[in-house]
């Protein structure tokens, strides 16, 4: 089996011991850029205690992943691995580090508890992993990361793994890495090549129409479906659940256990449809998502990025659709701009959003611009036609 680019290009650097800095997107196999070289430079249990090495992430669901693959990757060996993270007791956390762990993977905060605690404790550590740097510091990690990374030994390797480099992770590996090397493996068509994208303009109040449609002509092998809030993702999932039983949700509000049982069914295929918020739009890795559902247009553009990219990993084909209502052009713009790429437009009979008609003389133009610039310009008027011709 090949190795991606990122894990040929960051595999030898990081067994040598050297801080590196890893741009790529998400499904190109960073997870096995770091973990193997962590795993390659483990010391043996009888000589070593305390953990050996940090890899912090910003979700639950990503610590668990991570820590799944590290005992995959590990081929049998015997190799304490220990997940830690808000939502569970932290009882039984401190039991299984008690017992010896080599490797933690953790979230921040729940990390800043042990280490408060005096059950984490980083003596023998050699390596800290920084995962979805980026995301970690967009939802408020940044302090809890600074914290951290003050108390690690300072002769650490350092590693930093992100889709996008902005100047605040730049600054961070800046004051905590000895002299990364740089890998850049994100390609200038943003999202990948093997993803289909398409955008449909429906009302809002036609949005669940047109998504039971969509789901009826698609017949996705999975379905992940992109929510804005905690609380339009449980009333499109009960509206869903009416229709099939194959359906469930996921949010930030949820129990750590019910999360933890709903991304184990949809992992086995036994959960064909998922609504959710934004908590697994980075990270998750599900290779058998066929089709993202944008229900609500992202308020970002590396939202989309991010929400795309869980389907067509590791070169596999995706589709992806964005229900756009009329006042949400200027979102669609931003996408588009952002990925340097034109989304195409697909329709469904009677769902579609009704355009303003076009009009002729002079006068009537003028009072189409006047009226425009009081309120968004619905899509099929002379401004969408312009906004295509940028």
């Amino acid at each position: 089996m090949e190795p991606t680019p990122i894990q040929a290009g960051m595999i030898p650097l990081a067994l040598e011991g050297v801080d590196v800095v890893g741009q790529a997107r998400t499904g190109t196999g960073k997870t096995a850029a770091f973990v193997i070289p962590i795993l390659e430079n483990l010391k043996d249990r009888r000589e070593v205690r305390g953990p050996q090495a940090l890899i912090l992430t910003p979700t639950r669901e990503l610590a668990v992943q991570v820590r799944d693959e590290a005992v995959k990757l590990a081929h049998g060996r015997k190799v304490h691995c220990v997940a830690i993270y808000g939502g569970k007791p932290i009882r039984g956390q401190i039991d299984k580090l008690r017992r010896g762990a080599q490797i933690i993977v953790g979230t921040p905060g729940r990390v800043l508890d042990h280490m408060s605690r005096g059950t984490l404790i980083w003596n023998d550590l050699w390596c800290v992993v920084l995962d979805e740097a980026d995301r970690m510091l967009d939802i408020g990690f940044r302090p809890d990361i600074e914290k951290i990374l003050r108390r690690c030994p300072r002769d650490r390797q350092t590693m930093l793994l992100s889709a996008t480099v902005p100047p605040p992770i730049a600054r961070l590996a800046q004051r905590y890495m000895r002299d990364p090397t740089k890998l850049d493996f994100s390609p200038e068509d943003i999202t990948v090549e093997s993803i289909d994208q398409f955008y449909f303009t429906v009302e809002h109040e036609k949005k669940f129409e047109l998504l039971v449609r969509l789901l009826m002509r698609e017949k996705p092998q999975q379905a992940l479906i992109f929510c804005r809030t905690k609380r339009g993702t449980d009333r499109i999932y009960r509206r869903l659940a009416k229709l099939s039983k194959q359906v469930d949700c996921m949010h930030g509000d949820m129990a750590q256990t019910s999360r933890d049982r709903v991304m184990k069914q949809f992992r086995e295929g036994k959960v064909r449809v998922l609504v959710a918020t934004d908590v697994v739009g980075r990270g998750i890795d599900v290779t058998g998502i066929s089709h993202i559902i944008n229900f609500d247009t992202p308020q970002f553009c590396d939202d989309y990025i991010h929400r795309v990219g869980r389907t067509g990993r590791m070169g596999r084909v995706g589709v992806a659709f964005t229900f756009v209502t009329p006042e949400e052009g200027s979102e669609l713009t931003r996408i588009e701009q952002r990925i340097n790429r034109l989304l195409k437009r697909d329709e469904i009979r009677g769902l579609e959003a009704e355009p303003r008609e076009a009009t002729d003389s002079p006068q009537e133009e003028q009072k189409a611009e006047e009226e425009a610039k009081a309120k968004p310009a619905p899509f099929g008027s002379r401004r969408r036609r312009h906004r295509r011709a940028l």
